[in-house]
């Protein structure tokens, strides 16, 4: 699967244009789904300096993308076709609707190839009726 991953708020916290602090467990899964043969290709915002940066950030912690803001690793601008609008299977963003889920659920989706609505169908046949607790009043 060709998964594109932004950077700011969904690999690191937004302090754009600084780089914020790893959100936990985002490179590790990163990694992971990397050793389970996905290809990841950085879709980010930045671009120039920041964007190597963030490359670079994330190369320190051992995680190489296969692409970064394009499609394949040969991919140019003057390429005709070219689009900055990348072909993934899947796109993983804080600004999804609803937000980003932590990076255990993403995991777990992608691996268990589960949606939201399956996930949150399998919570709620998990939870039992809630029974009314007795309370103690002081009065």
């Amino acid at each position: 699967m060709i998964i594109a991953v932004d950077f700011d708020g969904t690999i690191v916290e937004h302090r754009y244009p600084r780089i914020g602090e790893e959100i936990p467990f985002a490179i590790d899964t990163l990694k992971l789904l990397q050793q389970e043969k996905h290809r990841l290709i950085l879709w980010s915002v930045r671009e120039g300096t920041l964007l190597e940066e963030a490359v670079e950030w994330c190369k320190a912690r051992g995680l190489e993308f296969y692409a970064v803001n394009k499609d394949y690793p040969e991919e140019q601008k003057s390429h005709q076709g070219f689009s900055r609008k990348l072909k993934a299977d899947l796109f993983i963003d804080d600004r999804n609707l609803g937000g980003l889920p932590d990076w255990g659920l993403i995991y777990e989706m992608i691996k268990k190839k589960k949606t939201f609505a399956d996930i949150y169908s399998q919570n709620d046949n998990e939870q039992q009726p809630l029974k009314k607790k007795k309370r103690w009043l002081p009065f």
